[in-house]
């Protein structure tokens, strides 16, 4: 993993993104040369190609990253992957049509182009099935240790396997006093150092997962182990690392005290502040044609009775409230009796135009000017109503901490969880919100908003 800005992300992806983007770059002097080979003077009107070359890698990466081929945990398999693909290939020939269209001396002509295209495709799917053969090899990957085979160690054992891409788990070693939990065949019982038994195995790194740390707590041998060159990491740590989350049911108040993260300070108000006026003008300037479509929808199915915007008390930064403002997507009578309700899956309380706008996310649209007020940011944890706050407070440890900065229109829980309609699902996204509050950065926003596009795309999370 390379951390940027705070930000976890698999060195694998990095380096496969710099080789798709060469790819790209030489598909264009392919389809050129393949298209002009015969006719060096036709060849000649469009060189030099560096700029069209960086200009169409830059737009398909662009699109790559939209629909969800840099995922760091892609689980759809080869299938999914070729869609995808495929899908990114026709958004960026729209894109690309379209500078075009508004640049024509960047077009190389229609042969040339569809060649560079074709060689593209082709060029990426093979690159993507030759680079993961190489990166799931055993012998590339970080060989990691676990001390502690009990109830926080389980926390690992139970990861998906793409979790755990870039590593490794050797074993686990048992700590005396502790209750395995883990498989028994994975369970190192050592009768050496610990640094001996790492150095045999060849670790690269051990993963602290002791349940507790008063009572036969091996200080000597992981200080031995750390000077001796291997890396040494908390459980919180590796998990926040891998899965880009904070670990709720293993997190103790010292590890929030202590870990690095959570600044704040003028420039990043600043910053912030600039990137979401910045993004919701962006987005109004694009998306305002839809939201009179969606208004005229609206009043169509309600017979113009019926308003056409929601409004609802949220909670924001600091637990200050103000009114959200949505498109209406549900009957009005939807909670005539008062009582707030968490949204399900196929809520009747939903109209058939709100469906709609809420699987591609329409109604989230005059949150835009929330976010010119000020009250919301464009990215950060989704406000919730006051009760809904209230009651979860109560039940989950540190749930008032996502209140710590401004609630946004899309977040990283968004994006790396299913829609929230329960406790248990609160509790699961509050630990994307904790990281996303702990590691903030400007880059890490414009990462989620482009992410965000691949979310509405699959119409993941609607309700």
């Amino acid at each position: 993993m390379i951390r940027i800005f705070g930000h976890y992300i698999p060195r694998s992806l990095i380096i496969l993104g710099f080789i798709e983007f060469l790819i790209l770059m030489l598909s264009v002097y392919m389809g050129v040369w393949l298209r002009f080979r015969d006719d060096p003077a036709s060849r000649a009107t469009v060189e030099p190609l560096i700029w069209n070359a960086v200009l169409f890698a830059t737009v398909t990466s662009f699109a790559m990253v939209i629909v969800g081929l840099y995922q760091p945990n892609f689980r759809e398999g080869v299938a999914g992957m070729q869609l995808r693909v495929v899908i990114s290939a026709l958004l960026a020939l729209i894109m690309m049509t379209v500078i075009f269209y508004a640049f024509p001396e960047t077009f190389l002509g229609r042969g040339a182009f569809g060649l560079a295209f074709a060689i593209a495709i082709v060029g990426v799917l093979l690159s993507r099935f030759g680079f993961f053969a190489f990166v799931n090899q055993d012998t590339l990957k970080r060989r990691v240790l676990v001390l502690g085979a009990g109830r926080r160690a389980m926390a690992i054992a139970g990861l998906h396997r793409t979790d755990m891409r870039g590593c490794q788990i050797i074993g686990y070693v048992h700590v005396p006093g502790e209750h395995d939990q883990v498989d028994s065949k994975l369970v190192i019982h050592r009768d050496t150092t610990l640094l001996e038994v790492a150095a045999a195995l060849k670790v690269d790194e051990i993963v602290v997962a002791v349940e507790d740390r008063r009572k036969n707590f091996p200080v000597q041998e992981i200080l031995d182990c750390r000077m001796g060159g291997i890396e040494v990491v908390d459980i919180l740590t590796f998990i926040e690392r891998q899965l880009g989350r904070v670990e709720l049911r293993l997190l103790h108040p010292s590890w929030l005290i202590f870990s690095d993260g959570f600044r704040y300070g003028v420039m990043r108000v600043i910053t912030k502040r600039l990137f979401d006026v910045g993004a919701s003008l962006l987005v109004l300037a694009i998306t305002w044609p839809f939201m009179v479509l969606a208004s005229l929808a609206i009043l169509v199915e309600s017979g113009g009775r019926g308003p056409i915007l929601y409004r609802q008390v949220r909670v924001g930064e600091n637990w200050r409230l103000f009114q959200l403002t949505k498109f209406r997507s549900m009957r009005v009578d939807a909670e005539a009796d008062g009582v707030a309700r968490w949204a399900k899956k196929n809520d009747d309380r939903v109209t058939k135009v709100g469906r709609f706008m809420r699987k591609t996310r329409i109604d989230e649209l005059p949150q835009l000017f929330n976010v010119l007020k000020g009250d919301m940011s464009f990215v950060g944890p989704r406000p919730e109503r006051p009760n809904f706050v209230e009651q979860l407070s109560v039940q989950i440890p540190f749930y008032a901490e996502r209140h710590r900065v401004k609630p946004g229109i899309t977040g990283w829980a968004q994006i790396s969880y299913a829609y929230g309609a329960s406790e248990e699902d609160a509790m699961q996204k509050l630990q994307y919100d904790l990281y996303y509050v702990k590691n903030y950065s400007l880059f890490l926003d414009l990462l989620i908003l482009l992410q965000t596009a691949e979310v509405v795309l699959w119409g993941r999370g609607a309700r």
